[in-house]
């Protein structure tokens, strides 16, 4: 059976979203990370990243993992890419160029998205402070162009790939969510915030976030 080891408060969310999309039946392992544990190696530690358990599944020690049929897949993107060519149906790419397509799109979110957006929702978190404030706003400015191209992209378009929810917008999704706290710059691109809420009101995406807000933070 398919297995998906790693919490909702992670990058698991990404395939455990594509999961609820297409209902394949599969094994969750709650593999929590070790920096938020006291000790991760008390005996009495729940599963996590430094559990020599999971070490012999990722000796990389990271979440998400995938495990199905033998094939272990330890990156959250590979993860999605292939369960949407695998299982996904429609999610997935339905010729050459819509896998191409995907992929790009996929990349761009990975190397343009995913950092800058990520340090908006962690300094956010940190407070409100003068230098957080300044940290945010270089991060705001490094989004700004590839939100620009995403922007231009979604007033011919509903959805990235094929006129259809597929895996490129569930990907970018997930990168894009992270600066979703920093209202001001989203609403700079109002396709691209209509987008994010056309992908965040599927059903399988607020299953995911239910799931992910009764874990302990």
């Amino acid at each position: 059976m398919l297995t998906i080891y790693g919490v909702h408060r992670s990058r698991a969310t990404r395939p455990l979203w594509l999961l609820n999309e297409i209902g394949v039946p599969f094994h969750h392992v709650p593999v929590i990370q070790a920096y938020r544990l006291a000790d991760a190696q008390a005996a009495d530690a729940p599963l996590n990243t430094r559990s020599e358990e999971f070490l012999t599944v990722n000796p990389l020690g990271q979440i998400p993992v995938m495990e199905e049929d033998g094939l272990i897949l330890t990156e959250s993107l590979a993860i999605t890419q292939y369960l949407a060519k695998v299982h996904g149906g429609s999610l997935g790419p339905q010729s050459p160029a819509e896998d191409a397509l995907i992929d790009q799109w996929t990349l761009m979110a990975a190397t343009s998205v995913e950092g800058p957006a990520l340090e908006i929702q962690q300094t956010r978190a940190q407070g409100d402070s003068p230098e957080a404030q300044a940290h945010i706003f270089i991060c705001a400015e490094k989004l700004r162009r590839p939100f620009a191209v995403l922007e231009r992209h979604l007033a011919r378009h509903d959805y990235l790939v094929g006129d259809r929810f597929t895996v490129a917008d569930l990907n970018m999704a997930e990168c894009v969510r992270y600066a979703q706290g920093h209202s001001a710059l989203i609403a700079e691109f109002p396709r691209l915030g209509a987008w994010l809420g056309r992908c965040q009101e599927r059903p399988a995406f607020k299953a995911m976030m239910a799931a992910r807000e009764a874990e302990p933070a």
